[in-house]
């Protein structure tokens, strides 16, 4: 598709419409309040994306509701999720798109969340870093922070960084359309930003970013501190400072209409060796990761020491272990090995591809039970006892050592 050059009252062009169509299609996802799929919208594709572009053209385009489900959260609660039609999903796209061109060169090298060439990764490494020159740590757990993003002071930082009017017309229609449920109750929207909305994180990064990353730097000069969006992590010089913080930090999410957890808020004594005393919080999770006091080894001389170090938390390990009895692998017994693996590797891949970075025996126990798994499996299959089976999995490894990405990226001592 080229640009189009049709007098039209805002610059839109065709260009743009498909390539913000080509990124949603590839995030996949569920369909909208309309019903519509990716492949029943990609079965008139053509008609679809120009009825689109015509409309966010001539300033006639309105969103749909937003359709809202509740995804169960590991401590038993559940996270609202707000899913936009197609349509909709692609029409934030081509704004996120451009204001993310405008946005992303003023946010804080300590924002790592969804920006280009940041990911969670490198906000857990420099948290590890930074944590051996900081003995305190302020863990921030800011209370639905998506659902009580305040429109009128998002809008407010819109407009000075925004130019284009359509862009932001539309940006208020998205805030202010209203939640369809799952009985067709509709409510409407008068405060947050839906997670699952195209635009929500970048307008997420772009309220903290006032809100808190601005703040912090002018009022507390001598932290430092990692944010992923609404996850965040301070590192403090002094258990006094991080208290004082900890409250000042309250007042001002408050005057910006958020407030902090009271229970997982916390201040956190990041011990190891030659940091003596004994305090009530010595870990936190960022990100996956808990950092917490850990044996380590001097590569050198061999002397074992702790150090606070990060790991795969207990919780995204039961989480990926429920995923993987989802899966009801024993009854697979039509596949072959080859099918087996080629069906759990993405799922392995991308557990371990992320959690390996740091402390990866961590994984051990994950490995075990994948090839626990795998073993009942070729029992089931081949009605064979466990001790054969046993030897059966330990011949194949040897055979085909890149077969599971387990495999090729862990060592376990009974692989």
């Amino acid at each position: 598709m080229t640009s189009s050059k049709a007098a039209k009252p805002f610059e839109v062009s065709k260009r743009e419409v498909f390539e913000a169509w080509k990124r949603v299609k590839a995030n996949k996802g569920a369909s909208g309040v309309d019903g519509t799929s990716i492949d029943k919208f990609e079965g008139r594709l053509s008609k679809n994306l120009y009825k689109l572009w015509n409309r966010m053209s001539s300033g006639s385009y309105f969103p749909a509701a937003v359709r809202r489900v509740e995804i169960p959260k590991k401590d038993g609660s559940k996270r609202p999720l707000g899913i936009p039609t197609i349509f909709d999903r692609i029409a934030q796209e081509v704004v996120r798109a451009r204001l993310d061109e405008t946005l992303d060169p003023i946010f804080h090298e300590d924002s790592y969340g969804y920006r280009k060439g940041k990911s969670a990764i490198d906000a857990v490494a420099t948290s590890r870093r930074r944590n051996w020159n900081y003995d305190w740590v302020l863990d921030v757990d800011i209370q639905k922070f998506f659902d009580t993003i305040d429109h009128t002071l998002l809008m407010k930082a819109v407009y000075q960084h925004c130019k284009e009017k359509w862009m932001i017309i539309y940006i208020e229609r998205w805030l202010n359309a209203p939640v369809e449920y799952e009985d067709g109750r509709q409510e409407t929207n008068e405060k947050g930003t839906p997670q699952g909305g195209v635009v929500s994180p970048l307008l997420a990064n772009l309220f903290l970013h006032y809100a808190f990353d601005k703040w912090l730097v002018r009022e507390y000069p001598s932290v430092k501190f990692e944010r992923y969006a609404d996850d965040i992590v301070i590192h403090c010089p002094s258990e006094s400072e991080s208290e004082e913080l900890k409250e000042s930090l309250r007042q001002r999410l408050l005057e910006c209409g958020l407030s902090l957890h009271p229970e997982k808020t916390k201040v956190v004594y990041c011990k190891d060796s030659s940091r003596k005393g004994d305090y009530p919080n010595i870990s936190y999770t960022f990100l996956g990761y808990t950092f917490r006091p850990r044996a380590a080894q001097n590569r050198q001389s061999g002397k074992q020491f702790t150090s606070f170090l990060p790991a795969a938390s207990q919780e995204a390990q039961k989480s990926f272990r429920q995923k993987l009895k989802a899966k009801q692998l024993r009854r697979w017994v039509d596949c072959s090995i080859d099918e087996v693996a080629e069906q759990l590797n993405p799922m392995l891949n991308g557990w371990i591809n992320y959690f390996r970075h740091f402390c990866p025996s961590e994984l051990n126990l994950v490995n075990f039970q994948i090839n626990t798994r795998i073993i009942r499996w070729a029992c089931n299959k081949y009605r064979w006892n466990y001790k054969r089976a046993i030897s059966w999995l330990a011949e194949l490894k040897c055979q085909k050592p890149q077969l599971f990405a387990h495999w090729k990226l862990l060592s376990t001592p009974n692989g």
